[in-house]
């Protein structure tokens, strides 16, 4: 179930990127510190996954992420349980690649977690607004009791 951005819980974006496209390679944007969702500097990280593999569940306290895909391809699903959201309760995903290349901004206390579905393995780049920091998030293994999606099996 892939979800338009209207779609998705509050806190949750799409922007639109570019790639530009040379006859030496791509350059392809993900983050300007002009753009309307960037809030601070932390660090950026690559995660990558293997096609099937899911990571996940993760809620950040104070970190906003900024995600593209700029191989392969994730479906991210969100989980939505904070008491004060107009989309309190519910399950969203979206999946991004290149050929769907967009920036997905999480503000922070949603549930999300991913998968790859592209055909090798995929790459996640976070250009996260703080440095990793373990006690700044809440993690549970995606087979949890606590948050049982109704898909992405």
């Amino acid at each position: 179930m892939s979800s338009l951005s209207d779609d998705l819980p509050r806190g949750v974006s799409l922007h639109p990127l570019k790639i530009f496209k040379g006859e030496l390679g791509s350059v392809m944007h993900v983050l300007k510190s002009s753009d309307s969702s960037f809030t601070q500097f932390g660090e950026v990280y690559f995660s990558t996954i293997f096609p099937g593999v899911i990571k996940g569940w993760r809620k950040h306290l104070r970190m906003v992420m900024n995600l593209a895909v700029p191989i392969g391809e994730v479906e991210f699903i969100f989980y939505d349980d904070r008491d004060d959201s107009s989309t309190q309760n519910s399950f969203r995903s979206v999946s991004l690649s290149p050929q769907n290349y967009q920036r997905l901004t999480v503000q922070p206390g949603i549930w999300m977690a991913f998968r790859g579905i592209g055909p090798g393995e995929s790459m996640v780049v976070n250009c996260a607004s703080l440095e990793y920091d373990p006690e700044e998030s809440i993690v549970e293994p995606f087979a949890t009791t606590k948050i049982i999606p109704p898909f992405f099996d």
